[in-house]
């Protein structure tokens, strides 16, 4: 998806249908998303659909959350982004079924190799299992998995995989806080 070798400077890093197909998306997302009332989750996930996203059933994704790139999405079940999160998908960027991506957090799956003399852009996909929850302003980096049923702290900055499952991760970087009790419903 990114061209290899090119001054980013003085060329384009994506290809002419990429730069396309983003913009047709960023107008549809300003004309028809971003405006769209809160509860209209329905009318969001059958735009983020035609874009190419593969969303489970029941997902979140409200007005105010960014998608660089619909067709690099997938999403299980009952899944929400919040507003001001912002979903960008350079790679493909995978979130699991009851996963929640909080207000204001980053899934950024693209960067720049600072030893490239052009400052090549780079990608590696993101990948969340089920049950994880990034929370509030919490930063996800390239190539980032994390395990199920993690929690990843608010403002806190995930750049390596995040496990075993069922873990806390909290800070800059994050590190392992404690593990997780689900308590049953009663």
């Amino acid at each position: 998806m990114i061209i290899e070798g090119v001054d980013s400077t003085a060329g384009a890093s994506f290809s002419l249908k990429n730069r396309l197909g983003r913009a047709l998306w960023n107008v549809v997302w300003l004309l028809l998303f971003r405006p769209s009332p809160r509860p209209l989750h329905a009318w969001r996930a059958m735009l983020l659909r035609l874009f190419g996203a593969k969303l489970g059933q029941h997902v979140h994704v409200y007005a105010g959350a960014r998608i660089w790139a619909p067709w690099q999405l997938t999403v299980g079940d009952r899944v929400g982004i919040a507003d001001g999160a912002n979903i960008y998908n350079m790679a493909p960027i995978s979130i699991g079924s009851y996963s929640v991506v909080s207000q204001g957090a980053h899934l950024c799956a693209g960067s720049h190799d600072i030893d490239s003399p052009h400052f090549q852009l780079i990608a590696r996909p993101i990948t969340l299992h089920e049950h994880v929850w990034v929370c509030a302003e919490a930063f996800v980096g390239p190539g980032v998995e994390i395990a199920a049923g993690c929690v990843l702290g608010a403002r806190s900055v995930a750049m390596r995989p995040l496990g075993p499952a069922w873990t806390v991760w909290s800070g800059h970087p994050a590190v392992l806080k404690r593990g997780r009790t689900i308590v049953p419903a009663r």
